[in-house]
């Protein structure tokens, strides 16, 4: 596995691994929770993955614990990156909360949980509208400064909350769902990252699934299953964005590889900054994924693949309505 930098100097692996899935979002959760320690652990000596994304709010909570147990023992071979910015009681959501002291104690809460001395990259999951980002900017820099956190990242923030915190605190990272179906990021937030030297990492790189070419109209999305809440994964849209898949899967089958990892070259051949992070609950997956950075695509077929979307159309929302009122601020 080569390397790739983001903002500020920060190495890591040219794929990450995504937690999140491995405590939530896609249907009954693992029951056995070594199983994942060993995905974790494989990712590092088996696949050489060196960053890993995890969260307060996936569980809540469970997701940091299970990545802090994994990755104890590997600690000097790993950036770790977490998130803060939801009011959680109960263990229940209740909207955004990036007040400073909030943000402090969430960071003495997941070193804690991660069983770290430093958070690596600690996110704004969300931009929260009640609190400036320059006040969110400048909290973390307090952190920095008191060697609790080394680098500060949004997720799904807009080109002009990027540069005003930047403006307070250097960014390292920007982290927003980026794919061969959810283009959003290219108009303004990856030139606004190549303009100031942050790194971008695209999470759902494989578009929750879809872009493995496993998910059909005949899918079905149980509780616990994000998709459900997606309009992009409804029957009706899943069958006219089978157009998109079928082409990613044509190329895969000259290139001898799978779909999933032409949809994964894809996004490492667009910027040498920018690192994905697909999830997974399977070892075989994390091997798959990581084998990514080995297929080459030419000049012609990155940009085929990158006008397929407007060619072909991309139908449904990647969001429900609550969802998509919260990125892009």
């Amino acid at each position: 596995m080569h390397t790739r930098t983001l903002g500020q100097g920060l190495e890591v692996s040219a794929l990450g691994l995504g937690c999140m899935g491995m405590s939530q979002s896609y249907g009954p959760n693992p029951g056995d929770r070594d199983d994942m320690i060993g995905v974790i652990r494989h990712a590092v000596e088996g696949a050489g993955v060196t960053f890993f994304d995890t969260a307060e709010v996936y569980g809540p909570y469970v997701n940091e614990e299970l990545v802090g147990e994994a990755l104890g023992p590997l600690r000097d071979r790993v950036v770790v990156a977490t998130k803060f910015g939801w009011d959680i009681e109960d263990g229940r959501v209740h909207g955004t909360n990036s007040r400073p002291e909030q943000i402090r104690r969430v960071a003495d809460e997941s070193l804690q949980r991660l069983g770290i001395g430093v958070i690596d990259l600690f996110y704004q999951h969300r931009v929260d509208p009640q609190v400036p980002i320059e006040e969110v900017a400048g909290a973390v820099g307090d952190l920095v400064q008191a060697g609790k956190v080394r680098h500060f990242g949004l997720s799904e923030a807009g080109a002009s909350t990027i540069r005003r915190a930047h403006a307070v605190h250097p960014v390292t990272a920007v982290q927003s769902e980026y794919s061969l179906w959810t283009r959003d990021p290219e108009p303004e937030v990856l030139p606004t990252c190549a303009e100031l030297g942050i790194g971008f990492v695209p999470f759902s790189p494989l578009g929750k699934g879809f872009l493995t070419g496993t998910v059909d109209a005949s899918a079905t999305f149980g509780a616990g299953d994000v998709r459900a809440t997606i309009p992009r994964f409804e029957a009706h849209n899943i069958r006219a964005n089978q157009a998109l898949v079928a082409h990613v899967r044509t190329l895969a089958e000259t290139k001898g590889c799978t779909p999933g990892q032409v949809a994964l070259a894809w996004l490492l051949a667009q910027q040498p900054w920018i690192v994905p992070i697909p999830g997974t609950r399977r070892r075989g997956r994390v091997d798959e994924n990581t084998g990514a950075t080995r297929v080459a695509l030419s000049a012609d077929e990155v940009a085929d693949l990158g006008a397929l979307a407007a060619r072909v159309g991309v139908r449904g929302e990647r969001y429900n309505e609550a969802g998509m009122g919260m990125v892009g601020l």
